[in-house]
């Protein structure tokens, strides 16, 4: 029998698991159990409410077991712990889970069974569609912090959802388990929408009602630690908006400023501007590169630790991208760097190794210098990232 499952539950499959995280929820977990015990009931599914236990200290274990739960303790603490434990215990074909706050109405879960049995893999709740009772969200949520990091999630990774924090959602439970998701806390919640859209999964959006929680005690989510946290995982998760597209700015911006001042002083309206700015140019061109780097080598490794899909489009491209290509690359750079230093110290030597036109040399050692230092990271990448393509058993 598997461990991971309540022994007082049957061992049989089940169409419909419901999965509810539980933390101290003495006030509202049993209404909440019951509730889904009625739907399953009334709609004549074969289900089971599972209630994932994360150390609750006020019995809420037993009012939940009482009320017709089977309870999953779950040792280790965080949100994303509970839910992923109650995922594995679950019997069902289908999972739903929910809040055991009463903030959510586990008698309408019409919707949400419906697009699963269609074929759906994730069936997302949209709160700001279905109706936030008042009292229900925070203003500063509701208005701020929910809109702008649902945007930020639909850009990043192409999604469709409107409200990625929903804690009302359907799946298949293989697809979810599937995904191999790895988050502890509140972020599992997004990384189940992030890898799941990643992963082309059949993902679509129901309304759904959110009231305010039954509970007298104060609500466990932190504005701004938890706005930050979200805003943490998705960079995380994004190489592309972290680093490469910051990267590709950052270095084209230095590479056309370097060659508008490269030629000679440059004049707006009644600014100078001279080799200070072409430092600062080739300073972007270098911070620039190294962020591009960044971004293909975590790309890499984030793919062959499954924490994101493989990227078709790197992929294609890094089969012409030999550790000789890059080597060679790198080398070229290296070259032209030193050319381009010995060449100053040539102009020097001509001068009796005296005193020379600072501006006129620095228009010289710059770019010699940011040539070289691109050379050597270019060498050092290419090797870096054969290491990381190298096939393991």
């Amino acid at each position: 029998m598997d461990e991971s499952r309540p022994r007082s539950c049957v061992e049989e499959t089940v169409e419909l698991s419901i999965v509810m995280p539980c933390l101290n929820e003495v006030e509202t977990v049993a209404t909440c159990v019951r509730k889904a015990r009625t739907f399953l009931k009334s709609r004549g599914i074969s289900g089971e409410v599972l209630v994932a236990d994360n150390g609750s200290t006020d019995g809420s274990q037993v009012l939940a077991e009482a009320a017709g739960a089977c309870i999953v303790p779950v040792p280790e603490r965080g949100y994303g712990s509970a839910l992923a434990g109650g995922i594995r215990a679950a019997r069902g074909r289908f999972v739903i889970m929910g809040d055991a706050d009463d903030s959510y109405d586990f008698t309408a879960l019409d919707p949400f069974v419906e697009r699963l049995r269609a074929g759906e893999d994730l069936v997302m709740g949209n709160r700001f569609v279905g109706g936030i009772h008042s009292g229900a969200m925070p203003v500063l949520h509701r208005f701020l912090g929910n809109p702008f990091l649902s945007f930020l999630g639909r850009l990043f990774f192409r999604s469709r959802c409107g409200d990625f924090y929903c804690g009302l959602r359907g799946f298949r439970r293989e697809a979810i388990l599937g995904l191999d998701l790895r988050t502890t806390g509140m972020e599992f919640a997004l990384e189940m929408v992030v890898k799941s859209t990643l992963a082309a999964l059949r993902v679509s959006e129901v309304p759904t009602t959110l009231s305010p929680d039954g509970r007298s005690t104060a609500p466990k989510l932190r504005t701004w630690r938890d706005g930050w946290r979200s805003l943490r995982f998705f960079l995380l998760y994004s190489p592309r908006w972290l680093f490469v597209l910051p990267g590709l700015v950052l270095a084209g911006l230095g590479l056309g400023v370097g060659a508008w001042l490269l030629p000679g002083t440059r004049r707006i309206g009644s600014v100078n501007l001279d080799v200070h700015t072409l430092l600062y140019a080739g300073t972007a061109v270098v911070v620039g590169f190294q962020a591009l780097i960044f971004g293909v080598l975590t790309r890499v490794f984030a793919a062959s630790e499954g924490l994101l899909p493989p990227s078709r489009p790197l992929e294609r491209s890094l089969r012409w991208v030999s550790l000789e290509v890059g080597l060679i690359g790198g080398v070229s750079l290296l070259v032209a760097g030193l050319a381009g230093s010995l060449h100053a110290v040539w102009v020097w030597e001509a001068a009796s190794f005296g005193n020379l036109d600072p501006f006129r040399m620095l228009r010289m050692v710059i770019p010699s210098v940011v040539a070289v230092t691109l050379g050597f990271e270019l060498v050092l990448a290419s090797f870096f990232l054969s290491v990381l393509r190298l096939r393991r058993r």
